[in-house]
């Protein structure tokens, strides 16, 4: 027993360490919506995951809902918001996030992005973000969003914006720092619902968000995500 014991002690840790990440779980009603964050936005992703650690999203809106385009939320002043209050200045005080940029990280639908405002920098919002539902579009919209953009889409982004859809017009301008994985019928839920002229669903679509650490290798047999 004591040879095996010695054994294992001069064995590599990391042969038996499996890398983990988190599942964060987005709960609006009886719905549910999962995703993962990305490596490539390592400022976004440990920011958002401290928000997620403090609770800082339970009970906050939906505030900024449009069908085919995406579903915003995140301010904190949405938690206590009166109906008809506008919404989306909140969090301002606190510090922007660097613009992190990704050629391979693009507006599919699913996908998170941080919110911004029109700062030259790009720097993202540290608590807002959105998720995009978009719409479909063809070669002669997507070579207009290459050239306007400055940016390449390789054969298999073109084949997802034709397929599935999303928001081209944002790319290389929005920080896009994870994306959902599995059912995306919550997305499509939230984007149908009823808004006012400002865009405010007329019904408050609260959000609760929490996360839970699981192995890469079981996120990818689970839910068909595959790391960069």
């Amino acid at each position: 027993m004591k040879k095996i014991l010695f054994l294992l002690a001069i064995l590599p840790i990391s042969a038996f360490a499996q890398k983990r990440d988190k599942v964060y779980t987005l709960t609006s009603g009886k719905d549910k919506i999962r995703f993962v964050l990305y490596d490539e936005t390592p400022l976004h992703k440990k920011n958002f995951a401290s928000l997620v650690s403090k609770k800082f999203y339970h009970g906050l809106l939906f505030h900024r809902v449009i069908k085919d385009f995406m579903i915003q939320g995140g301010d904190p002043n949405s938690k206590k918001a009166k109906p008809g209050d506008r919404l989306g200045n909140g969090g301002d005080h606190q510090e922007r996030i660097p613009f992190e940029y990704h050629p391979e990280r693009f507006h599919k639908k699913g996908v998170i992005a941080a919110a911004r405002d029109n700062n030259p920098e790009k720097k993202s919002s540290a608590c807002q973000f959105y998720i995009v539902q978009g719409k479909k579009f063809n070669d002669e919209d997507l070579d207009k969003f290459e050239t306007r953009n400055q940016l390449k889409y390789t054969p298999s982004q073109r084949e997802t914006y034709k397929t599935i859809g999303g928001t081209p017009h944002l790319d290389k301008n929005y920080t896009v720092f994870g994306e959902v994985v599995g059912d995306l019928s919550l997305l499509d839920k939230i984007a149908a619902v009823k808004t006012d002229e400002f865009n405010r669903p007329v019904e408050d679509q609260k959000m609760k968000i929490t996360a839970k650490k699981m192995s890469r290798k079981k996120i990818t047999k689970k839910y068909g995500y595959t790391y960069l």
